[in-house]
């Protein structure tokens, strides 16, 4: 007998609906954490599936995927647009994680997708190791502004002060350390060595940048496509166009890969100084009433792009091809 599994993914929870013999079973619940994942992975192990079919959405469905496959379970994840198409095509008119879950299994039985494969050990090692670095460097920002505090009074102790000090010197200790285990990462492996050379050609994207970004693109299946990117990011614009808010303007949808857009936060903002087309268009954008922040977005967008691009293409970043040469024509 062929069991076919529909998994719908949430952010914090996910919908597990088992189909056989055409007909599909009552919909179980389990959290989105290594504890859920463990349990589910324990549950479909013993049952031996044909498939499990989940879509690609956002940045949730990736670490189950893994915890799935790296089990030895078959893991089909698809486009979202072909599970709509195929809704649309079975006349679906409910939107329920359960309904999701149990069209996703019938997907799996009647259109056979291919196999998903996981990202080898040291591009999650890499992937991992990057996070480590987003958060290290956002607790010496924090140390830093506490020190500042601590040192623009009057009468503060020098204990504190000094032992404000010792936390950073630990910090970039570990922040150090990570680094250099990241570029051994690299270095070790040609692909993710071409990917680093090749994005670091673009201003603003230095080591501790790239190692940032390498480390996210790294694990996404080179089949994605630069919409898909973007909304992965987060740096999508999504409009608002009902009831009270139809006038409201289009704002991103901060959805997606918070480690991906901070990341890309400070090479936009080199790159709005140091490159005359990136700052052109940002300038552009100025001069069309959007923010500054707005305006900075949409230069993290155009790099995210581009990054995407030569990583696909294995050329270096170009910004010629992604920033109009009339932005620059005053």
């Amino acid at each position: 007998m062929s069991l076919f599994i529909g998994i719908d993914i949430a952010a914090k929870t996910f919908e597990l609906t088992l189909r056989a013999n055409g007909k599909s079973s009552k919909t179980e619940q389990f959290k989105q954490t290594p504890e859920g994942h463990a349990q589910v992975v324990k549950k479909l192990l013993a049952l031996s599936p044909s498939l499990i079919v989940m879509e690609a959405t956002g940045i949730y469905y990736f670490d189950l995927a893994v915890a799935l496959t790296k089990a030895g379970l078959p893991v089909a994840v698809i486009n979202p647009k072909s599970f709509h198409h195929f809704s649309a095509l079975k006349l679906n008119t409910n939107k329920t994680d359960a309904v999701d879950s149990a069209l996703l299994a019938e997907y799996g039985e009647r259109m056979g997708p291919r196999l998903w494969t996981a990202p080898q050990d040291d591009q999650l090692g890499l992937r991992d190791i990057g996070r480590q670095l987003n958060r290290l460097t956002a607790s010496r920002t924090q140390a830093k502004n506490r020190l500042h505090a601590l040192m623009s009074k009057g009468a503060t102790l020098s204990l504190l002060i000094e032992d404000e000090m010792d936390g950073i010197e630990q910090l970039e200790r570990r922040i150090k350390r990570l680094t250099q285990a990241a570029m051994k990462l690299i270095e070790q492996n040609d692909k993710l060595a071409a990917h680093f050379e090749h994005m670091t050609a673009a201003k603003g994207v230095g080591q501790t940048s790239a190692i940032a970004i390498l480390a996210e693109l790294n694990v996404l299946p080179g089949t994605m496509k630069s919409p898909q990117i973007s909304r992965y990011a987060g740096l999508d614009v999504r409009a608002t166009q009902s009831g009270t808010s139809l006038n409201k303007p289009p704002r991103l949808s901060k959805a997606g890969n918070a480690y991906l857009r901070a990341a890309l936060y400070m090479p936009a903002m080199s790159a709005v100084r140091h490159d005359p087309r990136a700052k052109a268009f940002y300038e552009t954008l100025i001069g069309r009433g959007k923010k500054k922040i707005q305006a900075l977005c949409a230069v993290m967008r155009k790099y995210l792009v581009g990054i995407w691009a030569c990583m696909q293409t294995q050329t270096p970043f170009d910004s010629t091809l992604l920033f109009s040469e009339s932005h620059i024509k005053t």
